[in-house]
């Protein structure tokens, strides 16, 4: 079952086009990545699915339910954290997070307190003085502790540390156990790469590439590390990039459609050492980002 469904959908502000014929689906169970640099529509995307903006074309759907026309039942099993949670000053974190609970009609006090306890907030504090990061918590152990069956998470670890970071991993993997589905945007690639099972890249409005990352790895280059016998003078061979020679080392990229063939030429020097390290979702994202020469050419904000 789809939970999500969005088909050519197209956002303008005035002549601006902020998303280009998008499309995107989420299963049931999901979590999925959404990607790309600040101005590149991710944000859009999100405010159209939340019912906040009114797309220009194209049609998007929450549980089968059109985002714009039925935004108030969509927002009864949903729950959104954004980048950067703008709270009520004078509450305590404590009473933040049980009106958020309060306002859902639902949620268990149990795993209210439990999450409290494992992001470490002292829900005592008045919200205005608390840092980037403990608002931050509050906005998540709010939707976590909801009884919510999608979640939309835009940059929701902004301002936190490692450690809390990995708690929200678990906590989203916890949820996806639970059969709920996930949107996770972020530009933490690292992040995303040890969460989603698919992930779309975004850039200038456009859905760029989709796939799963064992699926999108194909497009990106694969780190070598060969050292041998009879020294290499050169390798310029098809598909290889960026060698540098280290001691008796050579370190380079290669495109993963040229592997064999370069393992091939460099077997008759008589290998020694030869290391490989996969392409990480980073490799895959800024190939997508820079030019075949290295420089970049895009990612600039709207």
């Amino acid at each position: 079952m789809n939970v999500v469904d969005v088909n050519e959908l197209t956002k303008k502000f005035g002549k601006f086009v902020a998303l280009d014929r998008i499309n995107l689906c989420i299963k049931e169970g999901e979590i999925y990545g959404f990607i790309g640099p600040n101005g590149a529509g991710k944000s859009t995307t999100i405010r159209v699915l939340l019912g906040m903006l009114r797309p220009t074309s194209g049609e998007a759907k929450i549980f089968g339910k059109d985002v714009w026309k039925n935004a108030v039942d969509i927002h009864k099993q949903i729950a959104y954290v954004p980048g950067d949670a703008n709270l009520w000053p004078n509450l305590t974190g404590g009473e933040v997070i049980d009106i958020f609970l309060k306002m859902r009609g639902s949620g268990s006090q149990s795993k209210r307190n439990e999450l409290i306890e494992r992001f470490k907030l002292d829900p005592s504090k008045k919200c205005k003085e608390y840092s980037k990061g403990n608002r931050q918590k509050i906005a998540l152990i709010s939707a976590f502790a909801s009884d919510a069956q999608m979640f939309i998470l835009d940059e929701p670890t902004s301002g936190l540390d490692p450690l809390m970071e990995r708690i929200f991993q678990e906590c989203v993997l916890e949820a996806k156990e639970q059969g709920k589905s996930v949107l996770l945007s972020s530009h933490i690639l690292s992040e995303v790469e040890k969460l989603c099972e698919k992930i779309s890249i975004i850039r200038e409005g456009k859905i760029i590439e989709t796939g799963t990352l064992t699926q999108m790895r194909h497009l990106t280059r694969t780190n070598l590390t060969v050292q041998t016998k009879k020294p290499i003078e050169s390798l310029a061979l098809k598909g290889v990039f960026n060698l540098v020679k280290q001691n008796n080392d050579l370190t380079f990229q290669v495109d993963s459609e040229e592997i064999d063939g370069v393992i091939r030429y460099i077997s008759d020097y008589g290998i020694l050492k030869l290391e490989s390290v996969p392409p990480t979702l980073e490799d895959l994202f800024m190939r997508h980002y820079e030019g075949v020469d290295g420089n970049s050419t895009g990612g600039e904000s709207q």
